[in-house]
């Protein structure tokens, strides 16, 4: 059934001609998973163990890390407009790997927050910036088939491993498994060397060849964020990623409160999985076919639904629709948000522009865990919270209808 309908929508023969340049991007978004939020998360128990945190003493760790890395990444981010993805891209990975070793070995809570630090701007951060940059640049009337197959690498690793590392958990210290995952960066360096040997380059691209974006201009990051559009779509983008990662970072505790086994609960995860893969596929035909902004308003509303239903929830059956809503809306996130700053801002800086919407993404996934872990601190159960962001994010697509409005007006002077 998903071969049929990729192939109906155009998938086949476009992967086909773009294998090498495809499968660069979703390999990075593969390998970014050990940077980001589902995956720490998994072994967010045997931390606060280990160096005896309650919930806000490990949701502040996380919040200061990955806000330092959010900082970081404004200005680390302009490196996708110097270097070849040959070049930043290999030398992240080799950091992320680093960043891997330094979390099995680390000795003592304090220097947790720089461990968090290091994984998630070279994971979270770097890696996943490199690979949309890359995609969003490397094609202009198909981004949003490349994106969403890019993103395809980071849903085999949001299936596949929680389960996975969950069920090596029982069998191997969780020191060793960061240990292992560390090996599989540095095993990847070569890979990646033999995709990239013909590799697109950002300098290599000339200019008259770079799409415009609003009233058919080239905009610098400066311009972006002086522009009202750039920060009506920043609630979308902070609280998606905020609320959403409070749920992935807390999920040992949502089984707790839910009287869930961890296992049962992870289980479920592959159905949001699933769902997110139709999704992105369904987005990445749609961007091409009608825009990325004309779906804009619409993406969030399967989250307003999914955080409804996370409160909810009686049984895992409940959990488990609430997951498949939030697949629902990732393929939007995956594919939507990416190809937007290229339709409103141009691609000739995109490198720079998107470090400053990839550090509004980080920023918003350090203050989900911290602000949630604190609430549970402050006696505000995880379930009521639920609420609070469901209306979050309803205020957040509504905002959405802002940009929407300026890109009509910018197509009605041009």
């Amino acid at each position: 059934m998903a071969s049929k309908i990729i192939h109906d929508i155009g998938y086949i023969s476009f992967i086909r001609e773009n294998a090498p340049f495809l499968a660069t991007g979703a390999l990075l978004s593969f390998l970014s998973s050990f940077g980001q939020t589902f995956f720490i998360s998994i072994f967010g128990g045997e931390i606060r163990a280990e160096y005896e945190l309650s919930n806000g003493d490990w949701g502040l760790i996380y919040m200061v890390g990955t806000g330092a890395s959010a900082v970081v990444m404004v200005f680390a981010g302009s490196l996708a407009d110097q270097f070849r993805v040959r070049q930043l891209g290999i030398t992240t990975i080799l950091l992320l790997s680093l960043s891997c070793i330094l979390m099995a070995s680390n000795p003592i809570a304090v220097l947790l927050p720089i461990v968090i630090f290091a994984l998630r701007f070279f994971g979270q951060g770097m890696t996943t910036h490199v690979a949309t940059v890359a995609m969003a640049r490397w094609f202009i009337a198909t981004r949003g088939r490349a994106l969403a197959i890019a993103a395809m690498g980071y849903m085999m690793a949001e299936a596949a491993l929680p389960l996975i590392m969950v069920w090596l958990k029982s069998y191997i210290d969780w020191h060793y498994i960061w240990i292992g995952c560390a090996m599989f960066c540095l095993a990847m360096v070569p890979v990646l060397l033999r995709l990239l040997r013909l590799e697109r380059t950002p300098m290599s691209v000339a200019q008259g060849s770079q799409s415009t974006g609003l009233y058919e201009k080239h905009w610098t990051r400066a311009e972006v964020l002086r522009h009202p559009v750039f920060w009506a779509m920043a609630p979308a983008v902070m609280s998606f990623s905020g609320f959403g990662t409070a749920f992935w970072f807390h999920q040992v505790h949502f089984a707790e409160i839910k009287s869930y086994s961890h296992l049962a609960l992870v289980a479920v995860f592959p159905l949001g999985t699933i769902t997110l893969l139709f999704s992105t596929i369904f987005y990445g035909w749609a961007v091409d076919r009608l825009g990325a902004v004309k779906l804009l308003p619409f993406y969030l509303i399967p989250y307003i639904f999914a955080f409804i239903l996370h409160w909810y929830a009686p049984s895992l059956g409940w959990t488990a629709l609430a997951v498949i809503l939030m697949g629902a809306a990732g393929g939007g996130q995956a594919t939507l948000l990416n190809a937007c700053w290229a339709e409103f801002f141009g691609t000739l800086h995109l490198g720079s522009i998107k470090a400053a919407t990839t550090a509004l993404m980080v920023l918003g996934s350090a203050l989900g865990p911290g602000l949630s872990g604190l609430l549970i601190d402050q006696g505000i159960s995880f379930e009521r919270q639920m609420l609070g962001y469901a209306i979050t994010f309803f205020i957040a697509a509504l905002l959405l209808l802002y940009p929407v409005s300026v890109m009509k007006r910018s197509a009605g002077t041009t």
